[in-house]
């Protein structure tokens, strides 16, 4: 599968070192900005990439052609499960199928931005969309084995799903990749080549998918932890993310000689790009705290109200048998007590 070839090869010139050695950090005479570069019109503009605007169409139009199949049915599907999808459906075409995706291969600012929308923003709207949920409904039981719905239970229920959604891999992995990508080699690695961009892009979008799956679990993910640790969870790792906009912020050096080339060559000062792209680090993280909080929340409140509703229909079934046992206990011990 091809992606969009990217468009800003870098120049045929000598790596400057991640330690800012001659050119790395001069700004070019007369550098410009991202926005003289490119206007909102052309960051919006639509340059399809085969590849992700196949994965695009295979998404939404699976999701809604599953939702068809429910109200065939007559099951009624939350109207805003299907809206979260289809925006984080949006989001990522957004990202890699529009001029974003293109001037994201040359500035470093606008990478970081494809960087924070694919890692912290599309998961969670895809994950609010509850696809695994909507999957078990639609897909067939067939024969003994229980056909595929009974194959995607084994895949949740397995030992390394539970592994790979435990806390102690997700949070670190989360928080490594994002300091391990930038602040070594990997990151030129990673841009120097067309395919090992489009790697990176689908890196981001899977380790974001991983951390916030278990936080909202809203599917039946293998691992499921109270609410209020599930937002500690989250508060632990997504404030890295501004630390590491702080430190990229206030950088000396250019992180990647590849990105610093193809800057100097659209005459932007590499500097002043990668000081954006920190910026936009450290201030995307308010967002996904937000939404996150608010999903936990509300499942929170829901899952207690159904308690409550429950212990209420038992209560009428049984005239509160429950109250009634735990009452005569009480009394019983009080009748054994020596009299004062």
């Amino acid at each position: 599968m091809t992606f969009l070839a990217d468009p800003f090869p870098p120049p045929a010139t000598g790596h400057a070192g991640h330690h800012g050695h001659g050119a790395a950090t001069t700004p070019p005479p007369g550098s410009r900005t991202v926005g003289e570069i490119a206007g909102w019109h052309e960051l919006a503009a639509w340059r399809p990439s085969p590849g992700w605007l196949v994965l695009v169409v295979v998404l939404a139009g699976g999701y809604l052609v599953a939702v068809a199949v429910l109200r065939r049915r007559g099951v009624r599907w939350p109207l805003g499960r299907s809206a979260a999808w289809l925006g984080g459906v949006v989001t990522l075409a957004a990202m890699t199928c529009t001029g974003v995706g293109q001037l994201g291969a040359a500035l470093f600012s606008v990478h970081m931005g494809q960087h924070m929308v694919l890692s912290m923003l599309t998961p969670i709207l895809l994950l609010l969309g509850a696809p695994i949920t909507l999957a078990l409904r639609v897909l067939p039981a067939i024969g003994r084995a229980g056909g595929p719905r009974r194959l995607l239970l084994k895949v949740l229920q397995s030992r390394v799903a539970k592994v790979v959604s435990h806390p102690g891999v997700t949070v670190p992995l989360f928080v490594t990749s994002l300091f391990g990508l930038y602040f070594t080699q990997l990151l030129d690695l990673a841009m120097g080549s067309h395919v090992g961009h489009q790697l990176m892009l689908i890196h981001f979008l899977m380790v974001g998918l991983l951390f916030f799956g278990p936080i909202l679990a809203v599917d039946p993910w293998p691992r499921r932890s109270a609410p209020g640790l599930r937002l500690l969870e989250m508060l632990t790792a997504v404030p890295f993310h501004a630390f590491f906009g702080v430190i990229v912020m206030g950088a000396g050096y250019p992180l990647s000689d590849t990105f610093a080339a193809s800057a100097r060559a659209l005459g932007v000062d590499p500097l002043a790009d990668q000081a954006t792209g920190g910026g936009i680090a450290w201030g995307f993280g308010e967002t996904p705290i937000l939404i996150v909080t608010l999903a936990v929340f509300v499942q929170w409140v829901r899952t207690d109200s159904r308690a409550a509703r429950r212990f209420d229909r038992q209560a009428a079934r049984d005239g509160d048998a429950e109250l009634a046992a735990y009452n005569a206990r009480l009394r019983l011990l009080n009748d054994r007590q020596p009299a004062s």
